[in-house]
């Protein structure tokens, strides 16, 4: 559990959140605080924040406290990012199929920079799907 992050704790602060950015990417990690795999990713997003933070702002979500999304995003998986900017979800091509979110653990910083810089240019833009510079499919990993 990263206490260094902002938590929302009910679904009305999740859904503000998302609304009341006008100029950032709104990036929310929904999951266990407990998981493991999740605490991997909250340090990737702490470690990131003082460096995104012009163009976007991190957030926590208990999936277990605020089970709201659980079914609307499918959040089935322990750890899942996902992208906002003005009120919409921007869908993120990683190669693996799922185009609306990240639903493990970065390894690297720089990756997750470079994940927000992408999804911000492209929101900017007016586009709702942006497409990941590395492929993060399995396929090359057999």
């Amino acid at each position: 559990m990263s206490y260094f992050l902002p938590h929302l704790t009910n679904g009305w602060q999740v859904d503000q959140a998302i609304l009341s950015e006008e100029d950032r990417v709104v990036i929310i990690r929904f999951g266990h605080d407990w998981d493991s795999t999740c605490m991997k990713m909250d340090e990737i997003l702490y470690s990131v924040a003082e460096k995104v933070k012009n163009f976007a702002v991190i957030y926590l979500v208990d999936i277990t406290e605020v089970p709201d999304f659980n079914k609307m995003y499918e959040l089935y998986d322990p750890c899942t990012t996902m992208f906002f900017f003005r009120n919409k979800h921007i869908m993120i091509d990683l190669g693996t199929g799922n185009n609306n979110k990240i639903n493990w653990a970065l390894d690297d910083k720089q990756e997750m920079i470079d994940l927000t810089e992408l999804v911000y240019r492209g929101a900017r833009k007016g586009r709702g799907l942006v497409v990941s510079l590395k492929d993060y499919s399995t396929k090359y990993k057999y």
